[in-house]
């Protein structure tokens, strides 16, 4: 029966609704100031881990959960008998955080996983089952990974200013022009306004391999293969979905505050730079972030246009080091850490901003 599939998914299942039935009367205890009750609850679940240890191993989970319903309920009786037994609306929230906090966790173990690696010895990364809490620390892993860099990248930082090169240029060029084109989609009248803005977004359903080709042979042209100029001169061009995207908060705005800037003589530039631009703030920074991630994690671009290696930036140079390294696994997670870490130092300080962005667009920018 341990090790039936169905037990185990009943296993889960029995100790999700007994931590949600736990969670939710511990949470209208507290709301409710019951200090008895606030107190026996927080201590039930240590009295119930104590007691389904004495178990067979298989058995202490769905023991647990049995233990921790039928202590939580006869408490919840016992001290507060006038209640009802099933809090409808704390169990909803609790239920509703616990999955998106099992969500949260499970998106995790692969960053978790590649932090873990790059701190273990060879020897540990080959065992099964797998060893989470590597020991030693190998933290010279790290300084390892940079000493194979080549030596005339000065440890990967000319790399990582080419990098920052593209990222914040591709930015800058994105922001700017999707935002005038946005501006002009949604708040000035012309012929054909509509019927192209529909061709737009038709070219979003265009695959990247269609305008490959044309993009290089242009390039070529204009002697820019081997520069960094092809991977952010075309942000200067708009982008399809950041022009949809600021399009949206631009026709939220109300048209009294347009007007009030033509009555101060405004032009359509200044009413744009000085006007709306602060109005967007949020969707700009959610087209800042996916811009700065998209052309930091760029590989394909690189690879076409980019042969010099003082030019490459960090997504060609980490790809070359899983070439050459891929044989000692410690230091490719090492140097793929190193990679990944800005990205998500920027995306930890930045998410309020990404998700207003993007959650206020379907609202009219409201």
């Amino acid at each position: 029966m341990p090790n039936n599939p169905l037990f185990w998914l009943f296993s889960i299942l029995l100790a999700y609704a007994a931590l949600t039935l736990w969670a939710a009367h511990a949470l209208r205890a507290l709301r409710r100031h019951e200090r008895p009750l606030t107190v026996s609850l927080l201590v039930l679940p240590l009295v119930t881990v104590l007691i389904a240890a004495f178990a067979a191993p298989p058995l202490r989970l769905p023991l647990a959960g049995v233990l921790l319903i039928v202590g939580t309920l006869g408490l919840a009786r016992a001290l507060a008998p006038r209640e009802a037994l099933v809090p409808e609306r704390e169990a909803k929230l609790t239920l509703l955080h616990l999955v998106l906090l099992s969500g949260s966790a499970l998106f995790l173990v692969p960053f978790v996983w590649l932090v873990v690696t790059s701190l273990k010895t060879d020897a540990e990364i080959a065992v099964y089952p797998p060893v989470w809490v590597p020991h030693p620390v190998l933290w010279r892993n790290y300084p390892d990974a940079l000493q194979f860099l080549p030596p005339d990248s000065g440890y990967g930082l000319l790399n990582l200013g080419n990098t920052l090169v593209i990222a914040i240029m591709s930015v800058l060029g994105t922001v700017l022009s999707s935002s005038f084109v946005a501006y002009g989609f949604a708040r000035m009248r012309w012929p054909g306004k509509d019927w192209l803005f529909g061709v737009l977004l038709a070219t979003m359903m265009l695959p990247d391999a269609v305008t490959m080709m044309p993009r290089f042979l242009i390039f070529r042209q204009l002697h820019w293969v081997d520069t960094l100029l092809p991977l952010w001169v075309p942000s200067f061009f708009a982008s399809a979905f950041s022009v949809f995207l600021l399009r949206q908060f631009f026709m939220g705005i109300p048209q009294e505050l347009e007007d009030a800037a033509k009555i101060d003589g405004c032009g359509p530039f200044t009413t744009w730079w000085r006007v709306m631009m602060p109005l967007v703030k949020p969707a700009l920074a959610a087209v800042t972030i996916m811009t700065f991630l998209g052309a930091w994690k760029d590989f394909l671009g690189p690879l076409i246009y980019i042969s010099s290696p003082e030019k490459m930036p960090l997504s060609y140079v980490l790809q070359l080091y899983n070439a050459a390294h891929g044989g000692e696994p410690g230091l490719l997670m090492a140097a793929t850490t190193l990679v990944v870490l800005p990205v998500i130092v920027l995306f930890f300080f930045t998410q309020r901003y990404f998700i207003e962005g993007v959650s206020f667009t379907g609202l009219g920018g409201r």
